[in-house]
């Protein structure tokens, strides 16, 4: 084996999914399990921090690699497949989550109309719904943030916890950086009430 050849093969990874993409976007169902088991916990990791649900978030991640299997043709591998699956799982979140807002405001009053803040600081008495956490108990961050109302919570856990830019979450969620802002700015405040109590 030449220099040439060992440096190369030091250097290439040895199982950077490139192949399995190019497999499973050519209908390759093998080579898409293998991707989805690849991806599968942090995708529902995800989904379980947006929505603060688990069975929720097992349905979006399905829903996640349902789309990603459809939409597999259009990866152009200008960045890596986790990235655009990441992307992916936000916006399939994100899209559930309006659907869901239409459908609600058919039907009854938003959560949101319905207290908003107020809800907040009344379930943070209790654990989970219904249950009074017993005395001395400190909630822990998960149990916070999944108290959050939706929008501050989305915006939390694309700002502080996933990394994105205002510019980037305001973009998301079709909404201006300085409601962005205002949204990160309430939530922070929410959790730090919620984990000083």
């Amino acid at each position: 084996m030449t220099a040439v050849a060992i440096i190369e093969a030091s250097t290439t990874p040895k199982n950077d999914g490139d192949s399995d993409v190019a497999l499973a976007a050519s209908g390759d169902r093998q080579a898409f399990e293998r991707l989805y088991r690849q991806h599968v916990n942090r995708v529902f990791s995800l989904c379980a921090r947006m929505v603060a649900d688990r069975l929720r978030a097992e349905e979006l991640t399905q829903d996640v690699f349902v789309r990603a299997w459809e939409k597999l043709h259009l990866f152009r591998g200008e960045s890596s497949f986790g990235t655009w699956l990441h992307r992916m799982t936000v916006n399939v979140v994100l899209n559930a989550r309006k659907s869901e807002s239409r459908r609600q405001s058919r039907f009854e009053d938003s959560e949101e109309e319905n207290g908003g803040v107020d809800a907040v600081a009344s379930s943070s008495t209790s654990g989970t719904v219904g249950m009074p956490l017993p005395p001395g108990d400190l909630l822990d961050l998960e149990q916070a943030i999944g108290k959050l109302p939706p929008g501050a919570r989305r915006v939390f856990v694309l700002h502080d916890v996933e990394g994105y830019k205002h510019e980037e979450i305001a973009e998301m969620l079709g909404v201006t950086t300085g409601a962005t802002k205002a949204q990160l700015h309430r939530a922070r405040l929410l959790l730090r009430e919620a984990l000083n109590r």
